[in-house]
């Protein structure tokens, strides 16, 4: 098994902050999209990658792995020919559900409009 990378929040000798904590767990720029489809329930790998049709089925699965690691995700196998993979939020991953609606909001409100003067 691979030893797990020491996370920047963990090099700290007092307790880090606790946005830097989150961040490191649901940052990057898929793991928060994840996240929010995982919010209507349980959901096959495949309908997860179709719905996030721009992220390559790598980084999907390195993504998922990542929040399965870290307690946000878990993945069921189902013993079939071809195999089924599902995963859904644990009940930690549920607990981030007013954060992903808040960010829903905050983005159809305000990120769109400021990306789009971005490219202006």
């Amino acid at each position: 098994m691979v030893a797990k990378k020491k996370t920047r929040h963990e090099h700290y000798k007092q307790p880090g902050c606790p946005v830097e904590a989150t961040l490191e767990l649901i940052g990057g720029k898929w793991k928060g999209i994840v996240l929010f489809h995982l919010l209507d329930g349980r959901i096959r790998f495949s309908d997860l990658n179709r719905k996030i049709n721009c992220v390559t089925q790598r980084m999907l699965t390195k993504q998922l792995r990542e929040l399965e690691e870290d307690g946000l995700v878990t993945r069921t196998v189902h013993a079939e020919v071809p195999p089924r993979v599902e995963y859904e939020l644990t009940k930690e991953g549920k607990t981030l559900e007013p954060i992903l609606h808040a960010l829903k909001e905050w983005g159809e409100a305000q990120a769109i409009k400021l990306l789009d003067d971005r490219a202006k």
